[in-house]
C-alpha cells in the first residue's frame, strides 16, 4: 500500500512540473508575439513613401549595372537558345548533389560581374532533363556544352570547376 501511495506522488509530482512547463512555454509564446505586434505597429515603421539611404545606394547601383552590359547566368529556356546568334551558349547540367557542380555554381555566383558580355550560361538540371542530356549524349552531371542558336553542339567538355576555366574552353 505505501509503495502504491509513493508511484501516486511521483505521478502528481510529475504532472505539476509537466504543467508547469506548459504554462511556461505559453507565457514566453504570448510575450514573444505581443513584442512582434508591438514593433511592427509602433513608431519605428517607415511612413509610405520614405526610403533610407541604403535603398537610394541600391537604386544607384542598379543604374551602374543597366549601363554596364554583362554575361549571364540564368535557368535554362529552350527560347534561350536563340541568343547564340550573338552570344556564346554554353549549357552547364547541374546536379545539386554533385560536390563539383556545386562548386562551379557557387564560382560563378561569386563571379557574376565577370562574365564576358558575349556568354550566357544555361544552367540545366541533370535529374531531370532527360531528353536535353539524350540530345547532347550527356551521361554524368557537370557537362558544360557550348551550342549554337540551332541548338546543335560546338563543343563539350567536363571538369570546369571555376567560371575562368569554363570561359577557356568555349570556341
Amino acid at each position: 500500500m505505501t509503495k502504491n501511495k509513493n508511484i501516486g506522488s511521483a505521478n502528481s509530482w510529475i504532472l505539476v512540473i509537466i504543467f508547469m512547463v506548459v504554462i511556461g512555454v505559453g507565457v514566453y509564446i504570448s510575450k514573444n508575439t505581443s513584442q512582434e505586434k508591438s514593433v511592427m505597429e509602433g513608431d519605428s515603421m517607415m511612413e509610405d513613401g520614405q526610403t533610407n539611404e541604403g535603398d537610394t545606394m541600391m537604386e544607384d547601383d542598379n543604374m551602374m549595372m543597366e549601363d554596364k552590359v554583362l554575361g549571364a547566368y540564368e535557368v535554362y529556356a529552350p527560347e534561350k537558345l536563340a541568343e547564340a546568334d550573338t552570344k556564346n551558349v554554353v549549357l552547364f547540367f547541374h546536379a545539386p548533389w554533385c560536390p563539383t557542380c556545386r562548386a562551379l555554381d557557387a564560382d560563378i555566383n561569386d563571379s557574376l560581374s565577370d562574365i564576358p558580355d558575349d556568354v550566357l550560361i544555361l544552367k540545366t538540371d541533370y535529374d531531370t532533363n532527360g531528353e536535353l542530356k539524350k540530345k547532347y549524349g550527356v551521361t554524368y552531371q557537370h557537362t558544360l556544352v557550348q551550342v549554337d542558336s540551332a541548338g546543335e553542339t560546338i563543343a563539350k567538355w567536363s571538369g570546369s570547376n571555376t567560371l575562368e576555366s569554363l570561359i577557356s574552353n568555349i570556341k
